[in-house]
Order: C-alpha cells, then structure tokens, then sequence
C-alpha cells in the first residue's frame, strides 16, 4: 500500500493504462477487460486489474494536471513496479490541419511549469516517450485505421489560456497539441528506467474552435483505448 494507492503488493499489473477521470478507468475496466477487479478507492481515484487478451492490465485513473499525475505515477513506479505506463486522454489541437477525434502520439513534451525546473535547476529537461511504444502505437493506429499525428506537445498548468500570443509561437515551432498531464509523466519514467507514452484524443480545435459533442467524445475515446490497450504488446 501506498499514501494514495491501497493495493496489495502483486494487485497491479506491470503494464497500466493511466485515464485522468477515474469513471473513465471503471469504464475502461468494464469495457475491455475480463474478471476486472477494483483495488483502489482512496478519495474516488478508481483503480483496476484484468486482463485484455490474456495479458494482464491495470487502468488507474490520476487526476487533472501535473502534481496529480506525479503524485500516482510517481508511487506507481517506486511502490508498485509498474514498467509500462500508458496515459489515455484528450487533447486541444494546436495545427490547423488535426482533426477533431485524431490521435496524437506525444513524441516529446514542452512543459510551462515549474516542476521539471525544480528537479533539474537551470536545464530544460526535454522529456520523451518510450520510442519502443511509440512504434508500437502508430502500428496499431494504422491497422485500426485511425489518423494518427506524431510529434511534440505542450504540456500546460493553465487549462484556459488568454495568450494567444504565446499559442501563436508554440504553434509555428510545431506544437501539435496541449494536455496538462504529459511531460510529468515522461519524467518519473525515465527517472524509474520504465516505458511511457501518451496517447490522446483530440477534443477541441483550438485554432477553429471545433469541440467533439458529448457522444463524440465516449466514442472517440473507446477507439483510442483499444489503440492503447495493443500497444502493450
């Protein structure tokens, strides 16, 4: 057991699935895998084991923003032994030409905030995903015929942002896309020497204003899961 996770040493697989809505581990949980059972309610943070074509699998659900997604991955990866972490949500494109519903691959993650900065004073830490689920994912996206973008993102603490200025920058320099949850986690994998990737749907178009309708949104994210859940190999 961990602060945060009250699982059993043993109850949770080495291979994770990582939604930031806990709902939408219990729907992942109930949706894909077989005799899923729940290990962790501590403060509604729903956490599940099962397995997905007989491999085992857990999906933990970590909050919103960075020092919530440190906080599990974090005991995760040093009280759990999880060696392969996947992060499943959604995204707001920042290129003109990605989709709503399309799926990004963040290759690399920018960050505004100030916890990398914390950890390694005056470098600009570039943290990166496992290049092995990277190619793993992209596969898996082609062969479920879904538009895929790979590249860098931009990791952010604020969700609304009037910068438009800023926006405008990071777009020319080929930002695909803005979550708040990614670049914290790229750098506790590569600090606990596991594998991480993320994987995200895009939502809202930030350059068009386009958002994904409610049943949109529980679709596209499904397909994203599957998406997810084959890249494990």
């Amino acid at each position: 057991m961990s602060v945060h996770i009250e699982a059993s040493s043993g109850q949770i697989a080495e291979n994770i699935l990582l939604p930031g809505d806990p709902l939408r581990a219990e729907l992942i949980a109930n949706e894909f895998l077989e005799d899923a059972e729940c290990y962790n309610k501590i403060r509604g943070m729903l956490g599940f084991t099962g397995t997905y074509k007989g491999k085992r699998v857990s999906v933990q659900g970590t909050g919103m923003g960075m020092p919530s997604m440190s906080i599990y991955a974090k005991e995760l990866l040093d009280d759990y032994k999880v060696k392969k972490l996947v992060r499943v949500g959604t995204a707001g494109a920042m290129q003109a030409d990605i989709k709503i519903g399309e799926l990004i691959l963040a290759q690399g993650a920018c960050t505004d905030s100030n916890i990398n900065r914390l950890t390694f004073s005056s470098i600009d830490y570039a943290p990166i995903a496992s290049f092995d689920l990277l190619s793993r994912a992209h596969q898996a996206a082609q062969a479920n015929q879904k538009q895929s973008h790979i590249g860098n993102i931009l990791t952010s603490d604020r969700f609304y942002v009037e910068d438009q200025k800023l926006y405008d920058t990071l777009k020319d320099h080929g930002i695909l896309a803005v979550d708040m949850e990614t670049a914290a986690l790229y750098t506790l994998a590569a600090r606990y020497q596991a594998q991480a990737l993320a994987i995200m749907t895009i939502s809202d178009q930030l350059i068009t204003g386009e958002r994904a309708s409610a049943q949109e949104r529980q679709h596209q994210f499904l397909d994203m899961v599957e998406t997810a859940l084959n890249c494990l190999g």
